[in-house]
């Protein structure tokens, strides 16, 4: 047996450096010896092997000796109910010229979707203003003017105009055959007789002064929903707000919510109620996101401009943006001084509008017009840069928008104690109750202190990035990594007890926010119902974590033994920088082999035998557990259903309260794991890795943020009902799930040519949200609503979520939340 396993081995080639090996090939043949039949490999970076067993669905017949015959696994065939891109041809009376009409099919179809769908909440906003006898018309005609701007917008982005002369016409497509998607410009024709000509091009949209690699990569930059969908929530909140007053039987707290009344500005100007004074402050915010919008579109549209304008001097490689600088300090220069004329802009607008009575932004003042421009221009900036390649462009205006309204409801409560005699109301879009405050104070605070101390989290970054060879003293690179640490630990204190504690404690009333936070948990319909919760959350997040940690450990260790030792030259550890995509597996301090130890292999014959270890530990981080990248994500869309769907319906104000706390948490965590601070950043890094998809590309890591603003966004927007309040928790936890789950097993029909998404995922969508509301009605955990119009919302959201390319965590629980409120279910 010996004698033929040594001919084997001197039949087989001898092993090359650049071939890297599968981690779970060489765990056998630490445990079984060599195997008889040679195994070829692919030559990629992430390496898998193309023999399996007739489990895996591919067949092997050895025949003696010989290597097996290897057929590949056939995949499911699938269908498509519309083409990717719709193609109209017709001639020119009088002409030999034809033209063609095309359009990218799915982008187009999610745009006049998301225009439908505001359109039809102004039209209920319409009637809405006529239950409270409110005869202004100027949130209509804004709202009306911002839809025709972006129905042009989305007929000049989305689509393509080509001319051909004679019977020949070739339409926009790619050498394959492939037709162009929104990020692709088709190349220009020759003007020659049957060639096509374009005459107007698919236009990505980008902020100013930026580049493709920028944003995430994506099939659709996403501006029809930066554009559509900040509007869309600011009409359904202020319609929540005018049928409340419509309908004062119903309190002005959601039901269930046991918090303090909210607070009313009794030394003001005039004596408004809560509730008039959450209407006009709503109705600014419909303001706030018509202006956002347009400048979202003059941005794009001034990039566009400025780069055609540029192309028509100089060649531009393809993909790159000449007209952008590369030196960063000129970019930002550039994006500082077109911020500022815009302002300019905005303001001579607002005074021409003014002057000739028309009824745009007529809810907010010059002073708010400045602040807000500037304010959003800033977070469209400094969001592109520090999450770089994380946002598509509908993200980034979505978040930017989201940070407008927290930041302008920071200065409306900071404005209301500074000056409080000559201040109408407190303009905030939610009712200024404690909730609110902790809210701000735990979520500003959080990105304050990162901005504060962002000195000492680059320190940390550039020291664990930089190879020990090059650093000046490399024997104090322990101790500097601990000295910054702790500066900001103890900086992070100082922060939260000091300024952040003491603006909360002036807006409570002088009232420590740290004792009533205690008091306010001890409170409640029982007294033990919130400690109860904090309990639960607990005990389900560190079974979750631990349970996630032992099985990734448990699998490494399967396959590197504990009782060996590598030999892999001076340096055993390899630094990898923090931040990196999940090919870069680890981080500086971890052994190459993982938490459970080194390597157990010697490379006698290797020239770099390092770089092969390396391989080898990309390819084991990335097949060695159990459930694929998708089965874990959506293991956590089901753990957020059953830790915070009791919250909700038991108490939803302090589930309000710890879904902030929750975020601010979120935002540290990434602080050390980004910047590597000492000594959690590396575990932090390794366990965030294992749920990354191809929609965190960035550098930083965006998908729990997403989720867990998805499931908290109902509850933060105050919805009406407690149907509405549960939205976002079913949509992630149930409906996104189990449309993933049965689309992926199941689905064999898919909506558009190139898209991953079935008719039986959006049919699973449709029927698990309607089931659970259906039970959660028959509960008593919600009040009774109408199932048709809540199945038709439902239908509405599932079509998005077929159509869409961007984060689903993020915007398929605010659009369903919308329509709710729209529809009035």
């Amino acid at each position: 047996m010996e004698n033929v396993r040594r001919k084997r081995r001197q039949q087989s080639p001898p092993l090359r450096a650049s071939s890297p090996i599968p981690a779970d090939y060489i765990g056998e043949q630490l445990q079984n010896g060599p195997s008889p039949h040679r195994i070829s490999f692919t030559r990629s970076r992430s390496p898998h092997m193309r023999a399996s067993n007739s489990s895996q669905g591919v067949n092997t017949q050895p025949s003696g000796g010989a290597a097996p015959f290897l057929r590949h696994k056939v995949h499911a065939t699938f269908y498509h109910l519309f083409p990717a891109a719709i193609t109209v041809q017709f001639a020119v009376p009088f002409s030999a010229t034809r033209l063609t009409f095309s359009a990218n099919a799915k982008a187009l179809t999610e745009s006049f979707l998301l225009l439908g769908s505001l359109f039809l909440a102004s039209k209920q906003l319409a009637r809405a203003h006529k239950l409270i006898d409110k005869s202004d018309c100027s949130l209509l005609l804004e709202i009306d003017v911002h839809i025709f701007i972006c129905v042009v917008y989305t007929v000049w982005a989305h689509t393509s105009l080509s001319r051909s002369k004679g019977s020949a016409s070739v339409s926009p497509k790619k050498d394959d055959g492939r037709p162009l998607s929104p990020r692709t410009e088709p190349r220009e024709g020759k003007r020659n007789s049957g060639i096509s000509i374009p005459l107007m091009k698919l236009h990505p949209g980008f902020v100013w002064m930026s580049v493709p690699k920028n944003f995430r990569p994506c099939p659709d930059d996403g501006a029809s929903t930066g554009l559509l969908l900040p509007p869309l929530i600011a009409v359904s909140l202020l319609l929540s707000a005018i049928r409340k007053a419509a309908s004062p039987e119903s309190g002005l707290l959601p039901r269930g919510w046991l918090i303090e009344a909210p607070r009313v500005l009794s030394k003001g100007q005039s004596s408004l109620s809560a509730l008039d004074a959450l209407i006009l402050s709503r109705r600014s915010l419909v303001d706030y996101a018509a202006l956002c919008s347009f400048i979202l579109v003059v941005q794009i549209l001034a990039s566009s401009w400025y780069e055609a304008r540029y192309r028509r001097h100089r060649s531009v490689p393809e993909g790159e943006r000449g007209s952008v600088p590369r030196s960063e300090m000129r970019r930002t220069w550039l994006y500082s001084a077109f911020g500022l004329v815009f302002v300019l802009i905005l303001l001579a607008v607002r005074f021409f509008l003014t002057q000739h009575h028309i009824a745009i932004w007529q809810n907010i003042s010059y002073p708010e017009i400045i602040i807000g421009s500037v304010f959003y221009q800033f977070t469209l900036y400094v969001a592109l840069r520090m999450a770089h390649g994380g946002f598509t462009l509908g993200e980034l205006a979505l978040v930017a928008f989201g940070g407008l309204a927290l930041g302008t409801e920071l200065l409306g409560l900071t404005r209301t104690k500074i000056w409080p005699r000559t201040t109408p109301f407190i303009k905030t879009y939610r009712l200024p109750t404690p909730l609110l405050i902790f809210q701000i104070a735990l979520i500003g605070g959080s990105l304050l202190t990162g901005f504060l101390l962002s000195p000492l989290l680059f320190l940390s970054r550039h020291i664990a990035q930089r190879p020990v060879r090059r650093l000046r003293f490399p024997q104090e690179k322990p101790k500097h990594r601990r000295a910054l640490a702790a500066g900001f630990y103890f900086g992070t204190v100082v922060i939260v007890a000091g300024l952040i504690g003491s603006w909360t404690w002036w807006n409570l009333g002088r009232r420590d926010p740290w004792l009533w936070a205690i008091f306010w948990i001890l409170e409640g319909k029982k007294k033990w119902t919130r400690p109860l919760l904090l309990a639960y959350w607990a005990l389900v997040g560190s079974i979750s974590v631990a349970g996630w940690n032992r099985q990734l450990s448990r699998s490494r260790k399967k396959y590197w033994p504990r009782n060996t030792s590598v030999h892999l030259g001076e340096n055993v550890t390899q630094a990898v920088p923090v931040g990196a995509t999940p090919s870069q597996k680890g981080a500086e301090g971890v052994p190459l082999g993982g938490p459970s130890g080194a390597l157990g292999l010697t490379f006698p014959q290797l020239p770099n035998g390092t770089q092969v270890a390396t391989d080898l530990l990309d390819a084991a981080d990335k097949h060695v557990p159990t459930l694929g990248v998708n089965a874990r994500r959506k293991f956590f869309h089901g753990l957020a259903v059953a830790m915070f769907l009791p919250g909700v319906a038991v108490d939803p104000a302090f589930t309000h309260l710890s879904f902030s706390a929750a975020f601010a948490l979120f935002i540290f965590a990434e602080y050390v794991r980004y910047f590597a601070v000492y000594p959690f950043g590396a575990a932090v890094h390794l366990f965030m890795n294992e749920f990354l998809d191809q929609k965190d590309s960035g550098t930083a890591i965006l998908s729990h943020f997403y989720l867990l603003t998805g499931c908290a966004g109902s509850v933060w927007l105050e919805g009406p009902s407690q149907l509405d309040q549960c939205t976002g928790i079913l949509a992630l936890g149930v409906g996104d799930a189990m449309a993933s789950i049965v689309g992926k097993r199941i689905g064999r029909y898919r909506w558009f040519a190139g898209s991953p998404k079935t008719v039986e995922g959006s049919m699973a969508f449709v029927f698990s949200l309607v089931m659970c509301a259906w039970c959660l009605r028959l509960f008593g955990l919600v009040e009774d609503f109408s199932m048709l119009r809540y199945a038709a919302v439902v239908t509405l959201v599932s079509v998005l979520e077929g159509l869409t390319d961007q984060n689903d965590n993020l915007t398929l629980p605010l659009y369903m939340w919308s329509m709710l409120v729209v529809v009035d279910v």
